[in-house]
């Protein structure tokens, strides 16, 4: 199937640029960054392909089982993290951003061919759109918490002194906090969205907005709890190494409730 070769070159690609990027930041070496930058282009133009490869072959949305949405998670996420590079000079960010969206596409890649699908009163426009919004703003969140870790390794090399020649290659803080505090500003709403949709959707299946389904439950307190932090940062003003704290532990606990209750708990998102 085209797709699944689309797929590992995509993923092949994404390995490499991964790699060019750490050895960017450990050889403190701006060009290979720059590199790293062009190589995480060309895996997402494949990735793109992949999509509408799938797209072409099943049918139906390449977001409508668990490993098609860790792939879509991943997509997401190279393309937040090329947009911003138009914005700021932060490539070597992609020391931290890359090796996440590989991680994705391992897991992604697992089970190519295998895919647990949605039953057919679980697919329909609606639930894609529910699907495509919900994890885009996930991925978003992921890119905060990306610029969140790098801005504490940057913030505790000059507090101790040791920025030393990584200096010339390290983004300024303003530039990580303010990317951090972009992909919150877009990532919340689109979270929201997503799950407006899928309560739409449960009304006109089931008949009601609510099911109490274990992942509704987990969603809504992810949701509450950047809630909390985008009230923080624009009405408390929180800025620096406290918003990038949070917003890191916001990411794990969006983790854990989206994941590790999936063994022990049914949902009617089980295909995802």
């Amino acid at each position: 199937m085209i797709a699944i070769v689309l797929f590992k070159a995509a993923l092949a690609v994404y390995l490499v640029s991964a790699a060019v990027y750490i050895a960017s930041l450990l050889g403190r070496r701006v060009l290979l960054a720059r590199f790293a930058t062009g190589l995480m282009l060309a895996a997402l133009v494949i990735h793109t392909f992949s999509f509408a490869a799938w797209w072409l072959t099943a049918g139906e949305g390449p977001v409508m089982g668990l490993l098609e949405t860790l792939s879509f998670f991943a997509w997401v996420m190279a393309i937040a993290y090329l947009a911003l590079q138009l914005k700021t000079k932060t490539r070597v960010l992609g020391a931290f951003i890359s090796p996440v969206i590989c991680l994705f596409m391992v897991v992604a890649s697992v089970g190519l061919g295998g895919t647990v699908m949605a039953p057919a009163m679980l697919r329909g426009t609606l639930v894609t759109f529910h699907v495509i919004l919900s994890v885009a703003g996930e991925a978003l969140f992921a890119v905060a918490s990306c610029a969140g870790l790098m801005y504490l390794f940057q913030d505790g090399l000059l507090r101790k002194k040791k920025a030393g020649g990584f200096s010339r290659l390290l983004p300024s803080l303003g530039d990580l906090d303010r990317i951090n505090h972009l992909c919150l500003l877009w990532g919340f709403p689109l979270l929201t969205l997503g799950g407006l949709i899928g309560s739409i959707w449960a009304r006109i299946v089931w008949g009601s907005h609510w099911q109490w389904d274990p992942k509704q439950i987990w969603t809504l307190l992810a949701w509450g709890f950047y809630a909390f932090l985008l009230h923080q940062r624009l009405v408390i003003g929180w800025r620096g190494r406290t918003a990038a704290r949070w917003s890191i532990a916001a990411f794990v606990i969006l983790l854990v409730l989206l994941m590790v209750g999936r063994p022990f708990f049914q949902t009617f998102h089980d295909f995802l």
